[in-house]
């Protein structure tokens, strides 16, 4: 039998840091091809929210607007909501808490955030 972490590659186009968390995620959990998908957007949107943030570093925070006054540079929002999107994929794959030890390598069932209090 083939290895799980021979089987899926990282997309070519993620970065090298990202490709590595792929790579050890996909090596600790037997994930399910809907899994490999919300795994891909996770690491596109670190991908873009590290991006965003270098261009807040490069140009700084806010931004001249049309009519002279300040506003918030664009990468503002991308990066808010790329860390959003992340936080909640990592969520969606249970990758924010310890795999069962009783379990074979697989990620714990999802459960449904609804009426949680």
């Amino acid at each position: 039998m083939t290895s799980n972490k021979s089987i899926h590659k990282p997309p070519a186009h993620l970065s090298k840091s990202t490709k590595i968390w792929w790579r050890s995620v996909v090596s600790e959990y037997q994930l399910e091809p809907h899994h490999l998908r919300l795994l891909q957007a996770a690491c596109e949107a670190w991908d873009r929210l590290q991006q965003s943030r270098e261009l807040l570093l490069r140009d700084g925070l806010v931004v001249e607007g049309r009519e002279g006054g300040m506003r918030p540079h664009p990468a503002v929002a991308i990066e808010r909501d790329c860390r959003i999107g992340f936080s909640r994929l990592v969520r969606e794959l249970d990758l924010d808490v310890e795999p069962p030890a009783s379990s074979p390598r697989r990620p714990p069932a999802l459960v449904s955030n609804r009426g949680r209090a």
